[in-house]
């Protein structure tokens, strides 16, 4: 009988131990994330062509298993932002790879301001570097993020 309560209590202190193991490693991945990007990565990247200001910054990337995630802002005070980033954006790697957005989480087209997150399914194996292309209608050349990561 005091095996059985201990086997129980064994299994409930196990338990309580993984779950607390769990919640280390979700609270931490992104900051692991962080470590594993050098501090040029993080930093937002900014692009002014025909009054329109886009900023870029790398939000999530290097941990397998995520999405890969970007911050974009568009900014102007002349035109209408009606781009859709999911079919004007496309991540490249250092070795050709292209990878399509697999969503935007953000602002719908249209307006003079427009935020979001643009995903991206994680290119492995990791790339040492990758570029955010972005096409704009009536922009004679694609805005170009570059990340060495």
């Amino acid at each position: 009988m005091v095996y059985e309560k201990g086997c129980v209590m064994g299994r409930r202190c196990l338990l309580a131990a993984s779950m607390v193991a769990a919640g280390l490693v979700l609270t931490t991945a992104p900051l692991i994330a962080l470590a594993q990007a050098s501090p040029e990565s993080i930093a937002t990247q900014s692009s002014s062509e025909q009054g329109v200001t886009v900023k870029v910054t790398a939000k999530s990337i290097g941990l397998l298993g995520s999405l890969w995630e970007f911050t974009v802002v568009l900014d102007t005070h002349s035109a209408d932002l009606s781009d859709d980033l999911v079919q004007s954006a496309i991540l490249t790697t250092d070795d050709g790879r292209i990878f399509k957005p697999t969503g935007w989480l953000g602002a719908p087209p249209g307006g003079h301001h427009r935020e979001g997150v643009l995903a991206f399914d994680v290119p492995a194996p990791r790339p040492g570097a990758i570029e955010l292309r972005i096409d704009r209608p009536g922009e004679p050349a694609p805005r170009l993020f570059r990340w060495q990561l």
